[in-house]
């Protein structure tokens, strides 16, 4: 079974509630799945106790006071009841086609890190849990909405226990750190699986009115340039198009996308 993690923006207005509904739609993937909330922000030990998942509010933080991953992907791997665990943003939300695939890797490797693309899909009101389809009725949502997000874009990272031997002190919340992983991952020579093909993660839009330059502080503020440097510049970024297999509705295959990827680096003098 799995142990997901994730940090959470204050429980407040719209990111509040699609917080919750991430949350609590990891509770309901399987019975023994477990779920552990990092972070002492605003609403997260009573959004922990109601939810009835573990919360573990002392986070490492950086220089701007920010949730350090380093720190996360080590004490989960510590205190996880499972040996395969998920990092993921606190607003995807997964369907039954995760397990399906997960389940599916820990048949073939012992080892492996996994991702895939994200669905944007407008979700503003709680979900209702309680309707016996509420899964359909997300997946839905997200079919009709069509918006497969960039494979720059990594929402989420399942491994086994023990992958990671180091993580620099990268800020979460802010870019580069994702393809950081996933070039240290292809480099350590481990199986690197894009899942895109047969999971579908839900991803529920939302602005970024939590940090003081919105949109942009996000992604080219002073945390993203430091996440840049950590990670040894734009050499050491991958995507999820360089995962060295993805799987497919026939099963796991041979990534040759990965070889148009290593040659459009080599060509282009932007990269």
């Amino acid at each position: 079974m799995y142990t997901f993690f994730s940090t959470a923006k204050p429980f407040v207005g719209h990111i509040g509630i699609i917080q919750r509904n991430c949350l609590r739609s990891l509770t309901l993937l399987h019975p023994e799945a477990e779920v552990i909330l990092f972070g002492d922000d605003e609403g997260a030990a009573s959004v922990a106790a109601d939810l009835g998942i573990r919360h573990e509010p002392q986070v490492a933080k950086n220089e701007f006071g920010s949730n350090r991953i380093d720190f996360m992907f080590n004490k989960a791997q510590e205190i996880a009841r499972h040996d395969v665990l998920c990092y993921v943003n606190c607003d995807i939300i997964f369907l039954p086609d995760f397990c399906s695939a997960v389940n599916l890797l820990r048949e073939r490797h012992s080892q492996f890190l996994a991702i895939g693309r994200r669905w944007d899909t407008e979700i503003t009101e709680p979900i209702d849990f309680s309707a016996s389809d509420w899964q359909n009725q997300i997946n839905r949502k997200a079919v009709l909405a069509n918006h497969k997000q960039s494979h720059w874009l990594i929402d989420y990272f399942v491994f086994t226990r023990g992958f990671w031997e180091e993580i620099p002190p990268f800020a979460v919340g802010r870019v580069r750190w994702d393809n950081w992983v996933v070039w240290n991952a292809c480099e350590s020579g481990k199986p690197v699986v894009d899942l895109s093909p047969v999971v579908r993660a839900v991803h529920q839009n939302h602005d970024y009115s939590h940090h003081p330059q919105g949109k942009k502080g996000i992604y080219d503020g002073e945390e993203g340039e430091r996440n840049l440097q950590l990670a040894g510049g734009w050499g050491h970024l991958r995507t999820i198009a360089d995962a060295t297999e993805v799987l497919r509705p026939s099963g796991l295959r041979h990534n040759w996308k990965r070889e148009w990827m290593k040659w459009k680096r080599l060509t282009s003098d932007n990269w």
